[in-house]
């Protein structure tokens, strides 16, 4: 049973590793038309209404938010497609792919779409080990029976089994988080948060991160603005402490904290994973309260991002941008500090350690001379 669900876990874990360049590119795309449409004062520069305004720039500016928009709709075939690759290569992609497509015409969300990669996949992977045909049209199977097979067979499970209650849950939590207000609202920041600042890009970080960007097809935006939050603030404590706190941290991790405030700046999170992996029992809790708090304060406070971008490049699309950078700021701040306080003094002198050794070889070797 561990074995299948850390299987499960692996094809997942595939899906959404596909789908994230697709969801930066739409994002990052998106983000463009939004900053030009802030340069002429329009803050809804995808509303119809542009499509024929008589500024060319604003009609240009609108359909570059359309593109984006088309890239960030492909999110959930992509996803599937890329789960059921996962599980039985090509065979898998277009089966995967049309059942994506259902998921989203049905609504049923990310959760439908993990599902549908799965069915797609194994039900490829059953008539790929099952039929057995002569061996001259042993060929018929992965390029007529398979993809037909596959594709009607996952369909049929995701209209007639499971479409209904995965829309269902998808549907009871858009307007569950839509629904809520005021200290709810900061306590569902302050988990995803949480989640988001405990891995630094592992399963638990990206259960929350993606979850998170697929709710903004629902327009659910609360869940991406602590999520993007959290994201940057891991890196970017990190790099400070080491700034903060230059006699604390060996060469190394020096250098690497120059790095790590540039990764955290533009929405990697993975730039941290060094300093957790050195003193995880100190840096873990950080990052997850430092994220927490950030999160909580921007949402609590007012903050709204409409796109899955982290990176500096889209924070002036959000709305309350001040207090977007400024929770940022926050929780970026009580992560160096919690580490520069809780590190023991004598915890970067490796360099002064390795070169005491070297000594001590040297005197070694003369005393046996």
């Amino acid at each position: 049973m561990k074995n299948v669900l850390s299987e499960i876990k692996n094809h997942v874990l595939t899906g959404i590793s596909y789908m994230i360049p697709l969801v930066i590119a739409g994002a990052v795309i998106m983000a463009i038309s939004r900053v030009g449409g802030s340069i002429y004062g329009i803050k809804d520069i995808w509303d119809e209404k542009y499509v024929h305004s008589g500024n060319a720039v604003i009609q240009l500016l609108h359909s570059i938010d359309g593109f984006g928009g088309t890239a960030l709709g492909l999110m959930f075939p992509i996803i599937s497609a890329f789960i059921a690759y996962s599980v039985v290569d090509k065979l898998g992609v277009a089966p995967g792919l049309v059942g994506g497509m259902l998921v989203k015409d049905i609504n049923a969300g990310f959760l439908g779409a993990i599902a549908s990669g799965l069915i797609a996949g194994y039900i490829c992977l059953l008539i790929k080990d099952n039929i057995k045909l002569p061996k001259t049209m042993e060929s018929v199977v992965p390029v007529f029976l398979v993809p037909v097979l596959g594709t009607l067979g996952t369909l049929l499970l995701i209209n007639y089994v499971i479409g209904v209650p995965f829309t269902a849950l998808n549907v009871g939590l858009e307007h569950w988080l839509n629904g809520l207000s005021g200290g709810n609202q900061i306590i569902m920041a302050t988990v995803v948060g949480a989640m988001v600042g405990f891995d630094l890009g592992g399963p638990v970080n990206k259960a929350a991160v993606t979850t998170a960007m697929a709710l903004l097809t629902s327009q659910v935006y609360a869940p991406n603005t602590a999520a993007q939050v959290a994201i940057i603030i891991p890196p970017i404590g990190l790099g400070l402490a080491t700034i903060f706190a230059k006699n604390k941290y060996n060469t190394e991790l020096r250098e690497a904290g120059k790095s790590t405030i540039i990764m955290g700046l533009v929405g990697v999170s993975e730039g941290a994973i060094p300093f957790a992996v050195e003193n995880p029992t100190k840096v873990v809790p950080s990052t997850v309260i430092g994220s927490a708090i950030g999160s909580a304060m921007a949402v609590g406070l007012g903050a709204v991002n409409e796109a899955p971008i982290s990176g500096f490049y889209g924070w002036f699309t959000v709305q309350s941008w001040p207090i977007y950078v400024i929770s940022i700021a926050t929780g970026s701040i009580f992560v160096a500090l919690f580490n520069v306080i809780l590190r023991s003094k004598d915890a970067g002198d490796n360099d002064n350690l390795n070169k005491d050794e070297e000594d001590y070889s040297f005197d070694e070797a003369e005393w046996e001379s």
